[in-house]
């Protein structure tokens, strides 16, 4: 397996759907004359946005989905409706996320040593340290080697996610546009005649100075009326309070803390085994991709809900159901020639979790995605 392929092939299919690559999602939020900026070629603003220095931010985001997944409980973020985000970064790898949900909320505070998760709904915390491996700097954004097996530098890696974006891409940028009172430039991404997606282009408003993305609509085949919409609808650049990364659980907060212990030699081979044959192959290319892996079949059975999401914490009438069932209840059950599994379908894409393991997704058909994953046995 070609794993530099795997990894600029994963970084474009990421850009172009708009679910990797690009950043924060997000649709216009305030009005305002399209501001007058310096021509840039698409391009170069695309590499300037995969190569752009984390900037600090704070900032509300305002959630509109219409992908027609069913309502999931406590993440209204992720189900069809409107929801809210708010979010904070210090440029430097420190971040603080809420998620209201309704009469409740999640947090998610990253102080740089620990990762706090807290749920005020069932007063409960989850406590992970990072690992030694999380700290060190990843000098080729974690995405790609070169042929000499080292880092590849971010501008090259850029320019060739670019290139491979526009083997499959019609990349513009059509005009600019204000966003949360912000100057950007509008980029588009639209697949050529060939490409067999559910996708019909991919617009991004991109930050005039910061080259942070601010806006992304996704368009789907057969409507006008974009899949998702997600925006910022105030956004502060700089320096945030420094009480914003820091997280002390209260005194009656349970707490449940995630250990991180030195692995054995024979655990250090069976990981390194278990990735290896875990490791996502790529079928197809550009729009068309599909990503499958493998996984045991007991796999998601043994997954391990953190400590807010388990049964004895969701309060009277909570369900005990395992992730497989979950997924079941998010998705069709469909069989041929390749296996069966589960197909989970939304607007921009769909994802087949196979009952033997192999898990496939893409912003492709449904016969797309059995095709692929029929070639990995």
């Amino acid at each position: 397996m070609n794993r530099r392929r795997v990894t600029v092939a994963i970084a474009a299919a990421g850009v172009v759907a708009g679910v990797a690559g690009l950043g924060v999602l997000a649709m216009p939020a305030g009005a305002g004359p399209a501001p007058v900026l310096p021509q840039v070629d698409a391009q170069s603003l695309v590499e300037s946005v995969l190569t752009a220095k984390p900037a600090a931010f704070g900032g509300t985001v305002d959630v509109n989905n219409s992908l027609g997944i069913p309502a999931i409980a406590g993440l209204p973020q992720l189900s069809d409706g409107a929801s809210q985000v708010r979010m904070w970064t210090d440029g430097q790898g420190k971040a603080r996320v809420s998620l209201p949900t309704g009469g409740s909320e999640r947090t998610i505070v990253d102080d740089g040593t620990t990762l706090w998760s807290w749920n005020s709904e069932t007063q409960t915390v989850t406590k992970t340290p990072h690992g030694a491996e999380a700290a060190k700097p990843d000098m080729g954004l974690g995405l790609g080697l070169g042929q000499d097996g080292k880092p590849l530098e971010p501008v090259q890696l850029a320019r060739d996610v670019v290139s491979e974006i526009e083997k499959s891409s019609v990349v513009t940028v059509d005009g600019t546009a204000r966003v949360a009172n912000r100057p950007a430039y509008e980029l588009v991404l639209t697949p050529k005649p060939t490409e067999r997606t559910v996708l019909r282009e991919v617009r991004v408003a991109v930050d005039s100075e910061l080259r942070m993305p601010l806006r992304v609509s996704l368009l789907t085949n057969g409507t006008d009326e974009p899949a998702v919409q997600v925006g910022f609808s105030e956004l502060t650049v700089g320096a945030q309070d420094a009480a914003l990364f820091q997280f002390t659980p209260s005194a009656s907060a349970k707490v449940e803390e995630q250990k991180l212990e030195a692995p054995s030699d024979q655990d250090k081979a069976d990981a390194e085994k278990a990735l290896g044959e875990a490791s996502p192959q790529v079928v197809g290319d550009g729009w068309d991709t599909v990503i499958v892996a493998k996984t045991p079949a007991e796999a998601l059975s043994g997954v391990q809900l953190p400590a807010e999401d388990k049964p004895e914490h969701r309060g009277p009438g909570a369900s005990g159901a395992n992730p497989q069932d979950l997924l079941k209840q998010l998705g069709k059950q469909i069989s041929g020639p390749w296996g069966s599994g589960t197909l989970i379908s939304t607007k921009i894409g769909n994802a087949l979790l196979a009952d033997d393991g192999r898990i496939a997704l893409g912003a492709v058909p449904e016969q797309v995605l059995t095709e692929a994953i029929g070639q990995v046995k």
